[in-house]
């Protein structure tokens, strides 16, 4: 598969992907110049390593940590922390994720669950009135709304188990880009104006993201966060066990008491991130590795690509009405699944084994008609067996030593809560909201959740981010994940698709326009960049049409034949890939 060529994607999509940037809000003037001349279209290519995250200086960063011969997890953990101060809005300390390790040289591929907790005095009703109805606002921007955070924890343990730098070595360019500050970009200027009425009920927001006369940051202005690089010093002097036992956690424990917050030393102390085995299927010759619950993500994607392999995906062609039309009816019956089955497996039995089975995807492809879409309200869950923020942030980092990472964090909402921690620096995540508040009743993002994703002490909620890991022929062969909420896992899904079945490069294959089904509202979302020919054809089937705004930022990385191919999502105008 040569690297550089735009195969199978025709005048008529490449002219309709160029049209996507232009019509992505978060997309810089200068970035979509470069789309439109098409150079964004060429991976970055190395030999050695690369890098690519959300955020140019935390790839350059960790981009750095593999010249001086750190791997890829030192590389990795130091991108996480860097993301935490240059990109407040979904990189974080506040917050947790999913780490996806492959080793090469062992064939091991690990799983690091970092996801929040629910506090121990946390109950089923906690987000419901006197009359048993959902009370959203409760479940998102309160101190309530607060998972025990994990990633500090967990990224702490992909260091001492998997990397070969310090911690306090990891840390460095986290505390100087704190204590000295950057240049903002004008995405990020447009954040925090976008989400002030969320700050202004709290002095300790206000204060940090916004001059002491109360105005806004200027585009190209130094933006400086002292009480974060103070918390950032004390985790690199003491350790992990610093920001769950130490000073951080009284800050944070003071936060919660003065606000009517659940979370407590005891919840604090007792966090554990876990090692689990990632979810695992096959497509077309190649090895499937993501997420496993409580991420929905991993599960669903083997599920739908096993669908979806008995289809001549790569001759029916990219953005075709039999290719959107069958991807739809596999996504739908996915999350219809996702819906009654998954939750965090410490907590209840999820039928893993069933829903990835090729018999199951089977059953549910003799259910597919070419012809015409199957209505949401004629799919419910099937029987498998007996028995996630829009602003999440994602990346993907390899060295030339056989070593893959692949990671996804959020605090879910674009700025977590809105809640800064007085004296601590760091956004509380709202990720109580991914809990089912009332099974049946949809959160944030419109999906659906049952009693196996009902809130719990010490219960990890739900997610869809889907880091994934794909092998071939025992290598590791392509590395991606992305933010989007629901439409993380068809996100993902349709990254692999475009290198795997239409032979993209890596740099199309992120760049590509999406679509995306979830069950529930019964609609297909897509970007701009879509034949209208092919949309009437799928208006025709029954489908329903909804345009929506940009998708997901894949920052994905494609391994062949010895060398490196970065791709950086255009979706993200801040979005970097950098080779060694």
């Amino acid at each position: 598969m040569p690297p550089l060529r735009l195969t199978r994607l025709s005048q008529g999509v490449l002219a309709g992907a160029l049209m996507l940037s232009a019509s992505l809000a978060a997309t810089t003037a200068t970035a979509q110049e470069a789309i439109l001349e098409g150079e964004r279209f060429h991976p970055v290519e190395s030999a050695k390593g690369m890098v690519s995250t959300s955020h140019t200086l935390a790839s350059k960063v960790s981009r750095d940590v593999l010249a001086n011969g750190g791997n890829a997890v030192d590389a990795a953990v130091t991108a996480g922390f860097a993301l935490a101060v240059t990109q407040p809005r979904s990189g974080n300390i506040g917050g947790g994720g999913f780490m996806l390790i492959s080793d090469e040289e062992s064939g091991e591929v690990i799983a690091i669950d970092y996801r929040e907790t629910a506090p121990s005095g946390a109950t089923e009703t906690m987000f419901q009135d006197e009359q048993g109805d959902a009370v959203t606002e409760r479940s998102r921007y309160t101190h309530l709304a607060s998972g025990v955070p994990g990633t500090v924890a967990g990224l702490a343990l992909a260091l001492e188990e998997y990397g070969t730098m310090s911690l306090a070595d990891a840390l460095a360019p986290a505390i100087r880009l704190a204590e000295e500050g950057f240049a903002v970009p004008p995405r990020f200027v447009k954040g925090l104006n976008d989400t002030r009425e969320r700050f202004e009920p709290w002095d300790s927001s206000m204060a940090k993201f916004f001059k002491e006369d109360g105005s806004a940051y200027q585009a190209g202005e130094i933006f400086r966060q002292p009480d974060l690089a103070a918390t950032l010093k004390r985790i690199a002097e003491n350790g992990a066990s610093e920001f769950y036992e130490g000073e951080t956690a009284r800050l944070l424990v003071a936060e919660m008491d003065k606000h009517g917050g659940l979370m407590t030393m005891e919840d604090l102390a007792g966090y554990e991130p876990a090692i689990r085995e990632p979810s695992h299927g096959s497509y077309r010759g190649h090895e499937i590795y993501a997420m496993s619950p409580p991420s929905s993500g991993g599960a669903h994607i083997v599920q739908m690509l096993n669908v979806l392999e008995e289809y001549p995906i790569g001759e029916m062609g990219f953005g075709a009405a039999d290719t959107m039309h069958l991807m739809a009816e596999a996504m739908k019956r996915a999350y219809a699944d996702r819906s009654e089955y998954l939750g965090d497996t410490d907590f209840v039995d999820v039928p893993l084994e069933g829903i990835t089975s090729e018999a199951y995807a089977d059953k549910l492809r003799e259910q597919i008609s070419m012809d015409k879409a199957t209505p949401s309200d004629e799919i419910s869950a099937g029987q498998p067996s007996a028995y996630e923020s829009n602003e999440t942030t994602h990346f993907s980092v390899v060295d030339d030593q056989g070593l893959a990472v692949s990671n996804t964090y959020t605090i879910n909402f674009s700025y977590g809560s809105g809640i800064v921690v007085e004296g601590a620096g760091f956004l509380l995540n709202n990720e109580m909201d991914d809990f089912s508040a009332k099974p049946g009743v949809p959160n944030a993002y419109g999906l659906i959740g049952g009693e196996a994703n009902k809130v719990e002490p010490g219960k990890r909620m739900l997610s869809s981010m889907t880091p994934t890991i794909v092998k071939k022929d025992g290598k590791n062969f392509l590395i991606t994940g992305s933010p989007g909420g629901s439409r993380i896992i068809t996100t993902t899904l349709q990254v692999l698709m475009n290198v795997i079945d239409h032979d993209m490069n890596i740099q199309s294959a992120v760049s590509a326009p999406r679509m995306h089904h979830q069950w529930l509202p019964d609609e297909i979302r897509v970007e701009a960049g879509f034949s209208p020919d092919t949309l009437e054809l799928l208006k025709e089937r029954g489908h329903t049409i909804s345009q929506q705004s940009a998708m997901g930022a894949a920052q994905s990385i494609l391994i062949e034949d010895g060398m490196f191919y970065g791709g950086a999502d255009p979706r993200r105008s801040t979005s970097s890939a950098i080779g060694l």
